[in-house]
């Protein structure tokens, strides 16, 4: 597959249809542009052996629970027999492989990745609940050596934290979390990996222990073009990957306008704001499902953090916030707004103006478009941070 990082927006191909007078091919290079960005696929495969919470770990990064209608199976027996593919719920072009132990009859140690087709995913995840074995290793290293990324994740982090803390009278959960990881990266360092990184996660909460640090690690560590994929589908463990996500989709808020200015080129009123209103659903839609505001996700998030859904919803203040979005809707909004309002009208009585006419109308509809989107965007970021919030019971004065 090409790599879309190395395709930039094709500067020379727009300009030559601009001078052509074709603003619509233009319009629409961008928006193929846009949209190949937004589907990169990312294939994640997660191994591990029986009973180190795989699939758990599986169904957390997806940002679903156990009980969720499309989660991977789990139980205190070995579950996964064969690989599967599990779609992100809301991020279709990021799939996460739940894959059988290594060492199994069906997948022997010396055989795993060719049976598991290692060249289809883009990193891995070798899952254990106590101590990296030496199938482990002796995947890390056949991973190692064709050249792709691995990462070793320490499961079921708060069970081994509330054990220390009942046998000890005098608990240190730094400490205990210190001597967890130095045990794993020694055990790793005797099979002779000379720098190993261990990250300590509990799937049932990731926004404790060592999920951030193994997401900045997996976006600083993953090819520019998957960088966006990753990010996106990532669910929101702290207020960090909602600014990352925020300033992603910002970054493309300028190209979207430049669509809407290309489509009001047409000499009549009507299809700029027909269009424009169309991409004004889509992107709200989106905005709201990414940051996990829409009536599902936060009824899984409700669930999962023991908080009412009534309770979510009421640090929200957004009308884009847990909600139908529709064209209706936005018109509603757009007219609250004074100057959102008067950018519209003035595009379209722009047009009369002879000769000056068609280009302000282009500028007035890249403005009232990037200033709408902008707007939606704050709005939905600002009541994710909230959500984010009031779901962890933290102090919303700190």
């Amino acid at each position: 597959m090409e790599d879309p990082s190395k395709s930039p927006l094709p500067i020379g191909d727009i300009k030559e249809a601009l001078q052509n007078n074709n603003a619509a091919a233009a319009a629409a290079m961008i928006q193929e542009y846009l949209d190949k960005q937004d589907n990169i696929p990312l294939n994640i495969g997660i191994t591990g052996e029986s009973g180190s919470g795989k699939s758990t770990f599986v169904n957390a990064i997806r940002g679903i629970d156990n009980s969720h209608e499309t989660a991977a199976p789990t139980g205190c027996v070995e579950t996964t027999t064969e690989i599967t593919p599990y779609q992100h719920p809301t991020h279709p072009n990021v799939i996460v492989w739940d894959l059988p132990g290594i060492g199994t009859m069906n997948f022997p140690a010396d055989k795993y990745l060719q049976v598991v087709g290692f060249e289809k995913y883009d990193f891995f995840i070798i899952i254990s609940a106590d101590r990296f074995r030496e199938n482990d290793v002796k995947l890390a290293w056949e991973i190692q050596k064709m050249g792709k990324k691995f990462y070793f994740v320490r499961s079921k982090i708060d069970h081994s934290v509330h054990d220390e803390e009942r046998s000890q009278k005098k608990f240190n959960e730094k400490v205990t979390l210190d001597l967890i990881r130095q045990n794993c990266v020694q055990g790793l360092q005797k099979q002779s990996f000379e720098s190993p990184q261990v990250f300590l996660v509990t799937s049932f909460e990731l926004h404790k222990y060592d999920f951030h640090k193994l997401e900045e690690t997996l976006e600083r560590e993953l090819p520019a073009h998957k960088k966006n994929s990753f990010l996106m589908a990532m669910p929101n463990i702290s207020r960090g990957i909602i600014d990352k996500k925020k300033e992603a989709l910002q970054s493309k808020i300028k190209y979207l306008a430049s669509v809407s200015a290309f489509i009001a080129c047409a000499p009549v009123p009507g299809p700029s704001i027909a269009a424009d209103l169309t991409m004004l659903v889509t992107k709200a839609r989106k905005y709201q499902i990414t940051f996990g505001l829409d009536n599902k996700s936060l009824q899984s998030l409700a669930d999962s953090a023991g908080v009412s859904l009534t309770d979510l919803r009421s640090v929200m203040k957004s009308p884009l916030s847990a909600t139908e979005i529709t064209k209706d809707l936005i018109i509603k909004i757009l007219c609250f707004s004074l100057c959102a309002a008067a950018l519209i009208a003035a595009e379209e009585g722009s047009r009369f103006i002879p000769i000056f006419g068609i280009p302000a109308a282009m500028t007035l509809s890249f403005m009232s478009t990037y200033k709408a989107l902008s707007s939606f965007l704050n709005m939905l970021a600002d009541d994710a941070q909230s959500v984010f919030t009031r779901a962890l019971g933290l102090d919303t004065s700190v």
